[in-house]
């Protein structure tokens, strides 16, 4: 694979796209255009994709999940990822998790309506009991305040400070601009993509993970 069609199917897996991922170039390479970095330059922004969870697989290795639902329970188990809750990131892992916690076989949470949204339910309580996402909204909170990457890395940012890895004077919209991100309101869906990858590396890097650490927390 070329190292152009590598940072597309980085992208594509990361969910990073159009101004978010002009900015990633920029970051990285100081281009917003790939035509115009150098193959060095190209490398520099794989090796960012990768650091923020990229990882090339090999075609028809594993089968892909398919349904309507996908999307929100990967979103979901990916955020609990991040916030160090679990250890596998993996589908299979998201698949037998739910099973534990709804009995419901994944042909069905993965396809119909009722069922999935227990599936989706179950992981957003232990996300909001464990890693302290606060799910609630109000109509009197701006729409920024209430994007569901708002709120993890707003869960994640107090896990950080929790662990000592930043400072309790340093706000999450300080934090983002260290590292040349947007502010939290300028923020759009996939521009949250990158930044709760990097805190979820920061928080795992600053877990002790012991021998008999169990793939995944008690949900119940």
């Amino acid at each position: 694979m070329t190292a152009l069609a590598t940072i597309h199917v980085g992208l594509k897996q990361l969910g990073i796209s159009g101004d978010d991922a002009r900015d990633l170039y920029e970051r990285m390479a100081g281009e917003r255009s790939l035509r115009a970095m150098t193959p060095a330059q190209h490398q520099s922004v794989i090796g960012e994709l990768r650091r923020l969870g990229f990882r090339a697989t090999s075609q028809g290795s594993r089968k892909r999940l398919e349904g309507k639902y996908v999307p929100k329970l990967q979103a979901l188990w990916i955020a609990g990822y991040n916030l160090g809750l679990i250890r596998n990131k993996d589908d299979a892992a998201l698949l037998a998790f739910v099973k534990r916690q709804t009995g419901l076989d994944h042909t069905r949470f993965l396809r119909y309506g009722d069922d999935a949204t227990r599936a989706i339910e179950a992981l957003k309580k232990w996300i909001a009991r464990d890693g302290g996402v606060d799910w609630s909204t109000s109509r009197h909170l701006p729409a920024w305040s209430q994007a569901n990457g708002y709120r993890i890395a707003g869960a994640q940012h107090r896990r950080l400070i929790a662990f000592g890895q930043l400072s309790p004077s340093q706000s999450l919209d300080e934090w983002l601009g260290n590292l040349g991100y947007k502010k939290a309101r300028e923020m759009s869906h996939s521009g949250w993509i990158p930044v709760m990858n990097q805190m979820g590396a920061m928080i795992r890097r600053a877990q002790v993970v012991g021998p008999d650490r169990p793939e995944v927390r008690s949900a119940k």
